[in-house]
Formats: structure tokens, sequence, C-alpha cells
């Protein structure tokens, strides 16, 4: 069993920063692709950044230029550092890992979600 903390959000004014951190823990073998999703009240869930074991980036256009994500597989983290929040920012933002536990089964494991909130 994979288990995943997250740990970072709160209350910050636009133009802000937060650094949002995701630790696996658990069973783990091999770690492939780290993501950050974020869902907005009376919103669908959505993909805001992923990366790959190799190191890959990918960004949903709403987080290019502003965020970046980032990993450290001896630590079995994934980092999500936020510059220049908007409002449209605000949302909770879950951690979500993608691997194989040391039993050879793939996993997909999500965090337990952290609030952003961004006021005007």
């Amino acid at each position: 069993q994979v288990q995943l903390v997250e740990s970072g959000g709160g209350l910050v004014q636009a133009g802000g920063s937060l650094r949002l951190s995701c630790a696996a823990s658990g069973s783990i073998f091999s770690i492939k692709t780290m993501n950050w999703y974020r869902q907005a009240p009376g919103k669908q869930r959505e993909l805001v950044a992923l990366i790959t074991g190799g190191g890959t980036t990918n960004y949903a256009d709403s987080a290019k230029g502003r965020f970046t994500i980032s990993r450290d597989n001896a630590k079995k983290s994934v980092y999500l550092q936020m510059n220049s929040l908007k409002p449209e920012d605000t949302a909770v933002y879950y951690c979500n890992v993608l691997g194989w536990t040391a039993g050879w089964s793939e996993f997909n494991s999500w965090g337990q979600g952290t609030q952003v909130t961004v006021s005007s």
C-alpha cells in the first residue's frame, strides 16, 4: 500500500507564491509519473502538471510560465512551485503518483488534497 502526504497549501494574496510538497511512502519499488491535479468548487478535477520518471514535464495552459513541477526520487517526493498566483488558481490540489510496488503490482495513489486559496 502506498500513501501520499501533501503539504504547503494555504491562503495567499494574488501575485504571491506557494510551494506544494507530496511525499510517498510504503512498499514502493519504482515511481513513474508524478502529477498534480486541482479541483475548484463546482468544477471537474483537472491536471495541472506532470513529471515523468525521466524528468519530462508538461503543464496545463493555465499553469505554463507560472508553475514548476519537480521531483526528488531519493525522497520519493514531488513538488509544485506556484508563482504569480491568481484568484482562479483557488482549488484543492491533489498529488497523484503512479508506479510499481515491491511486489511488482502497479499502483495509482492519490493524496488527501491541500487547499490553496488566492485572494484578490
